[in-house]
């Protein structure tokens, strides 16, 4: 539909964002008896959405020219 995004809901907020303006991650979640999760039984996979400013906060999104910058001040190895 032209000129209207579904929208979707922020997993941290509840805040309802355009899905094209909506940061979008994914969530493994592992199932298992082993602590040391060498035994994994069942895992999922899951999409999660967020606003921009939960994103920016939790560290998922960053501006392209702070990401550039950061990237370009990291030590080579």
């Amino acid at each position: 539909m032209r000129g209207r995004d579904s929208l979707v809901r922020c997993d941290n907020c509840g805040r309802n964002v355009p899905r094209t303006k909506a940061v979008q991650d994914e969530k493994i979640i592992r199932y298992g008896t082993d602590p040391n999760e060498k035994d994994i039984k069942f895992m999922t996979r899951r999409k999660v959405y967020y606003c921009i400013s939960c994103a920016k906060h939790r560290g998922i999104f960053e501006k392209k020219k702070e990401r550039a910058i950061r990237l370009a001040n990291r030590p080579q190895l």
